[in-house]
């Protein structure tokens, strides 16, 4: 860590000299890249063909060179997604000649990330590079996602993924994970924030926000672009888009503090290396400290992201980022209660008495975690028409120490389990994509072609200790489960001491052609190969399972399988309203026999979407409407008749539902960001114990969510802003069987803050939960009461 913090400040040192140095010349050339709709262009290489010299524009989607010699010049405009533009320019001593150029397709964000200024509706920026891995506007996406861009991350005070995702519909109150993962929900699944990038970036751990530009909810089966590992779900997945270097100096310090002894430090430095400023350097770093507003618990974490850009010549550019992060803490209250298959009950978590602000646990039985991601891109334009995006990542997290967990022995009881020990989790991900806009009898072809290799490794050396049960509703007032108890107790706990990994192989191709200038069609198709090696236990040196006895068991297996994905889009009213459907697949792979001995095959679920996309009103309103319907099938379920050793594989489920998102800008200052999303969910065959029932832990089938803001656009108070909004949902279930409901109540969280953004620094003050009210996690862990927090920012 000492050498990494020299390294920054060398470079920074170095940058701060190189970037400013000034010397007399002759002439000077300047200009200023636009969109078609005006906006300023930022990161676009710009050279000069005669000197082989290169820079890129700035935010501002400025560029300049200058002590040049009087003469005539080339200058070259290069932009990933758009055609060559060649720029001839003389120049003359004592003067700057400006040449300026306006590109002329609207969708050039094609394989790097870019800065985009101007937009009037600061929080409605849907345009994305990762969604489709096409350069396509929301609008030309038959596929449904949400964008929480950094600019409302930074009204909303937002200090952990949790609190962004409050601003994607149906995401409900986050699940955290005793080792500070998040979990949110997508259409009544799972859904992890596991995709970094557009590819796998797996975190067993918690995710600072410090280094997030934005955080894309993209909705549906998605495996026939980005596969069936961790980073996708039947619902979706989250993909985290780091902040990139940008071409300029400047940055940010700032400080948190709030309830329960919350400290905060963050970081933000950006500036050019060299003097054509090509290479690029940013680093982004926080430290983050907070009580539990429980009775014990802590987290203590630190975050570091430095990255690199190198515009290497007007065709290939290259980017390298790490992110780095460790923490300290204790586990979350995860409460599983008693469950008697044998009697009817219908309880709320209320009605249970389980203890709000009590953990049973003391603060030495803490866990560390390690993450470490690593990411590489090189982006190389072959031609007008053809890009090549190559693509390594590599991502580490290890989990030391104490994971805990409250399980209900009676319907007063529980027994606290302890995890005690190390696991480590390592993915890495590698891609070559090759990108094209063409056109074949006189229609518009976008495709991408990619390929995949996926490479999964997990260890565990770990114990589960059982404790004695304890009366949750009478504790005793010394009662505590300290280290040393459970020390004491790992010789008798359940040792896991294995390994295993798995390797996925794959092709894939999606082409989005034009039929007409209105009518756009979306084919994609995924060959996916998946070679998983099974379960090593170090202790006895052997490989589990295996497609032998027990249909139960997961050893080594192969499997192979496609996954398709078709879309129709029509632009009713062109660039401002279009209708969509859409097709898709997702599956995970599955081992095992039956009791006749037939392999399992993967689970798979078919999406059938339609809806509308909006962007009205000079960009003022922009929103989507949209219904799905997710059919599941073969699922795993017990064999009736051998129940103890075999399962069949099927089960059903179906979730169907509509989500509405609608960002607005009525007038200057005015910023409103709301949500709905409706969820049906239904296991339609499974054990006679689930059948016919919605999943327990799906999450609400109604929540809302909105956020109201106004900031004096001019005038002495410019820049003071004041903010309402909250989130709600309806009553949902833990478990849910034909015996046993366990009912999580409907909530509605309210916040309000009241912010001061000027040029030089920044203030605000917010209050989340603003009454206080009680709710849960669909793992029952309780959520804070009302918080108060106060930030101050400086920038530079």
């Amino acid at each position: 860590m000492k050498h990494l913090y020299t390294i920054c400040l060398a470079v920074f040192l170095m940058a701060s000299f190189t970037a400013f140095a000034q010397s007399p010349g002759n002439g000077n050339i300047s200009g200023t890249l636009t969109l078609v709709d005006g906006q300023s262009y930022g990161s676009a290489s710009v050279t000069l063909i005669e000197l082989k010299k290169s820079t890129l524009t700035d935010e501002q989607g400025k560029y300049a060179f200058s002590n040049l010699a009087p003469g005539k010049y080339t200058v070259r405009i290069q932009v990933l997604g758009a055609a060559q533009k060649d720029l001839s320019v003389t120049v003359v001593t004592g003067q700057t000649t400006t040449a300026n150029y306006q590109l002329t397709r609207e969708n050039v964000q094609a394989l790097q990330e870019v800065t985009i200024a101007g937009n009037v509706n600061k929080f409605a920026k849907k345009e994305s590079i990762y969604v489709a891995r096409l350069p396509l506007k929301n609008l030309e996406n038959p596929q449904v996602y949400s964008s929480v861009p950094k600019e409302l991350i930074q009204e909303q005070m937002a200090t952990d993924l949790g609190s962004i995702a409050k601003n994607v519909p149906g995401a409900g109150i986050p699940m955290i994970a005793n080792q500070g993962r998040v979990t949110f929900r997508s259409r009544g699944f799972d859904t992890e924030p596991n995709a970094r990038n557009g590819v796998a970036g797996a975190a067993f751990a918690s995710i600072d926000p410090a280094n997030i530009e934005r955080v894309e909810a993209i909705k549906g089966p998605s495996a026939t672009l980005f596969g069936s590992n961790i980073s996708s779900s039947y619902g979706g997945l989250y993909n985290r888009v780091t902040k990139k270097p940008y071409n300029g100096f400047g940055g940010e310090v700032g400080y948190v503090g709030g309830s329960w002894n919350f400290n905060r430090l963050t970081l933000d430095i950006n500036t050019p290396v060299n003097t054509d400023r090509t290479v690029l350097f940013r680093l982004n770093g926080a430290t983050s400290f907070e009580k539990s507003f429980q009775d014990q618990g802590f987290t203590n974490s630190l975050s570091l992201a430095p990255s690199f850009s190198y515009q290497v010549s007007d065709r290939l550019s290259l980017l390298f980022d790490v992110e780095f992060g460790q923490a300290k803490g204790t586990s979350v209250v995860r409460f599983n209660p008693y469950i008697d298959p044998k009697v009817v009950s219908t309880k709320t978590i209320r009605e249970l008495q389980f203890p709000y602000n009590k953990t049973f646990m003391g603060n030495d039985l803490a866990y560390q975690t390690q993450m470490l991601n690593i990411f590489a891109q090189a982006n190389y334009k072959i031609s007008e028409s053809w890009t090549s995006q190559t693509i390594i990542s590599r991502a580490r997290s290890s989990i030391n120490g104490y994971i805990t967990a409250l399980r209900g022995t009676t319907e007063t009881k529980i027994s606290p389990q302890v995890i005690t020990g190390y696991t480590a989790f390592v993915a890495t991900n590698i891609q070559q994509n090759f990108i094209g806009d063409f056109k074949i009898a006189k229609l518009r072809n976008r495709l991408v072609v990619g390929l995949d290799y996926y490479n999964n490794s997990n260890d565990f050396d770990r114990v589960t200790v059982n404790l004695p049960t304890v009366d949750f509703i009478n504790t005793p007032a010394s009662y505590r489960i300290s280290r040393f108890k459970v020390d004491s107790l790992t010789s008798k706990g359940a040792l896991r001491r294995e390994s295993s990994g798995d390797n996925t192989y794959s092709v894939y191709a999606s082409d989005v052609i034009n039929l007409t200038d209105r009518l756009m069609a979306m084919l994609s198709l995924r060959v996916n190969r998946y070679d998983y090696n099974g379960v090593y236990n170090i202790t006895t040196g052997t490989v589990s399972g295996g497609l032998g006895t027990s249909g139960l068991q997961a050893g080594p297996y192969k499997q192979t399988n496609l996954s398709q994905k078709m879309g129709l889009v029509y632009e009713l009213s062109k660039d401002r309203l279009s209708v969509f459907g859409n097709y898709m697949n997702g599956f995970f792979n599955k081992s095992g026999v039956t009791a006749d001995g037939s392999a399992i095959k993967p689970e798979h679920a078919n999406q059938l979407e339609f809806g509308f996309k909006g962007d009205l009103l000079d960009h003022r309103l922009v929103g989507t409407v949209s219904y799905y319907d997710i059919k599941v099938a073969n699922v795993l379920r017990d064999d009736p008749n051998n129940p103890q050793n075999y399962q069949i594989q099927d089960g059903t489920q179906l979730s169907k539902g509509v989500e509405v998102e609608l960002t607005a800008n009525p007038f200057a200052g005015l910023n409103i960001v709301a949500g709905y999303a409706y969820n049906d969910s239904k296991l339609t065959k499974s054990n006679p114990a689930t059948n016919g029932l919605r999943p327990g832990q799906s999450g609400p089938p109604h929540t809302y969510n909105l956020w109201i803001s106004y900031r004096f656009p001019e005038g002495d108070l410019k820049g003071l802003g004041v903010g309402f909004g909250g989130n709600a949902g309806s009553w949902s279930y833990h478990t849910n069987t034909v015996t046993t409901k366990i009912i999580i109540p409907s909530y509605t969280m309210l916040d309000a803050s009241v912010f001061y953004d000027k040029p030089k620094y920044r203030v605000g003050f917010k209050v989340d939960n603003l009454t206080s009210e009680k709710a849960w996690s669909v793992r029952l862990t309780p959520q804070a009461p009302a918080r108060f927090t106060g930030s101050v920012a400086l920038k530079f």
